[in-house]
């Protein structure tokens, strides 16, 4: 399973609870975890020291040009959030699919299905949350000028045919987007991605690869109560944190809250974040299980 995360310093704790959850829930027995970074991350050694324990390929993509200079970014869109756009060109060319992810998510079930996807006729493959917000997708279309488009889509959780957007997309087409609708972009990437390349998006379902953590009554009234809490846990692959308030954040009491907390202290156990030094010892006296967790 071929992972693309792009990321700055201020996300390797998250990108490494993402990678964690999906070696704990995911029938998978190679995971290659490529990182596009616009310089090298300061912690790449815990990074590195996290793949080498869980047994990760771990691929740092350095961007060295500066093709979205002058794109537009806020403090919650840095331009790390472009980069997905042109994943083809930094990839090494010889890999057909990868499914990129947000570091604001969880996975609690097994992805092998939504990364085995048949995407042959489609560039992208994603999630609208269209029915969740009061921005309708006639809105967005109109906006975006895309009326082929089938929804509005979630650009946080996206299965991209590498093959096909090497042929169709080109960094020119978006570089002219940015520029012809800089005062019109709502949320850059995603607007880019819908507003080009809307109509080669195949529809996933949201309940299950692409759940929004804000949402759960909404989802309970859509399915006439069936998406309860239980069927979460039993149907959904993918959690996400989507807005302002992220579950790392003190303050933060949302229905996953103990869940990602739970995910994020296994993930990051092995690495210390004190001089142990200055650290009195715990003498733990749980048992260790099999697996060498304790």
């Amino acid at each position: 399973m071929n992972l693309l995360f792009a990321v700055n310093d201020g996300f390797v704790d998250q990108m490494l609870t993402v990678v964690y959850s999906i070696l704990q829930n995911s029938r998978v027995s190679h995971l290659k975890a490529f990182v596009i970074q616009e310089k090298e991350l300061k912690e790449t050694a815990k990074i590195t020291q996290f793949c080498q324990q869980n047994q990760v390929e771990y691929c740092p993509v350095v961007v060295t040009d500066k093709e979205f200079s002058d794109a537009k970014i806020t403090d919650r869109y840095p331009h790390t959030i472009y980069y997905r756009l042109l994943a083809h060109k930094y990839l090494p060319q010889d890999i057909d699919k990868v499914l990129y992810l947000d570091a604001d998510l969880l996975c609690i079930n097994d992805i092998t299905p939504l990364y085995e996807t048949d995407v042959s006729d489609y560039l992208y493959a994603a999630c609208s949350h269209s029915r969740l917000t009061n921005m309708t997708d006639v809105v967005n279309k109109v906006r975006l000028k895309n009326e082929e488009a089938d929804a509005y889509y979630n650009s946080g959780v996206l299965l991209m045919n590498l093959k096909s957007i090497r042929q169709q997309v080109d960094p020119q087409d978006i570089f002219d987007f940015i520029k012809n609708n800089k005062f019109n972009l709502l949320l850059p990437d995603q607007d880019i991605l819908n507003g080009l390349y809307g109509h080669q998006i195949k529809h996933l379902p949201d309940e299950i690869w692409n759940f929004d953590a804000r949402k759960n009554r909404t989802y309970e009234m859509l399915s006439m109560g069936e998406w309860d809490l239980t069927w979460v846990m039993q149907h959904t692959g993918i959690l996400h944190f989507c807005g302002r308030e992220k579950p790392w954040k003190p303050g933060y009491f949302g229905r996953y809250s103990a869940l990602y907390k739970h995910y994020s202290h296994q993930a990051l156990r092995f690495w210390p974040e004190k001089d142990p030094q200055s650290v009195t010892p715990v003498i733990d006296s749980a048992p260790s299980v099999e697996n060498g967790h304790s």
